[in-house]
């Protein structure tokens, strides 16, 4: 792979980060899969306060949703695991359905149309 340089402000040249230390990339999606994650549990948290069952139930998404981003992602440059992206789709598709069956099944209060 060839190296891309840049022209840095000061004059210097730069290496392309990403050439530099791929393990940086790596490392970006791990902390993304944990945001995702808390970002899950804070929304069930939030729905848990006015309905428990489906609180408790997107609450308990988001240890599923860390262990899905710590599944490695590739065994070599340029390739995907089938597993993860079956687990990953599975997983996307599940919580959708469950979504919207709790959309349908849930009795909203007065004043919310």
């Amino acid at each position: 792979m060839a190296r891309t340089w840049h022209q840095g402000a000061e004059g210097a040249q730069d290496a392309d980060p990403e050439d530099a230390d791929p393990g940086l990339a790596r490392e970006r999606t791990a902390l993304a899969w944990t945001r995702t994650a808390i970002s899950v549990a804070a929304v069930g948290g939030a729905i848990l306060k006015s309905h428990p069952v489906p609180g408790a139930i997107v609450l308990a998404m988001s240890p599923v949703v860390w262990v899905l981003g710590r599944i490695p992602g590739r065994s070599a440059p340029g390739t995907a695991k089938p597993e993860r992206l079956l687990a990953i789709t599975v997983t996307i598709v599940v919580v959708c359905c469950v979504a919207l069956a709790l959309s349908f099944t849930i009795t909203h209060g007065p004043g919310i149309r």
